[in-house]
């Protein structure tokens, strides 16, 4: 019995109106260091917004806006480093329980 490393990388055939299979490499994602933000506030070390609403269930949650958040949509403050390394000044979206 061949193992399903060979069987994915020689394909393989399966009858019916699928005659045969052959994976396909994934594509790769790359993240470019630049700016996010090309022109909003500037002038501000870090922007973040804040939005009161009323049916929340924590007092405070943080969205990412940088993209770069390993808990993505939520922010983990990834935002720092990528800052840092681009000049940039994006921060997360907070929405506050009102």
């Amino acid at each position: 019995m061949a193992s399903t490393t060979s069987i994915i990388q020689s394909g393989f055939s399966c009858g019916g109106a699928l005659s045969s299979f052959t994976a396909k490499p994934r594509r790769m994602v790359v993240v470019r260091a630049e700016a996010i933000n090309p022109d909003i506030k500037k002038d501000e070390a870090k922007v973040v917004d804040s939005v009161l609403v009323t049916e929340l269930s924590k007092p405070l949650t943080a969205y990412c806006r940088c993209w770069r958040s390993g808990t993505f949509p939520l922010c983990d403050g990834s935002h720092v480093k990528h800052n840092k390394e681009t000049g940039d000044n994006v921060g997360p979206l907070l929405l506050k329980k009102q």
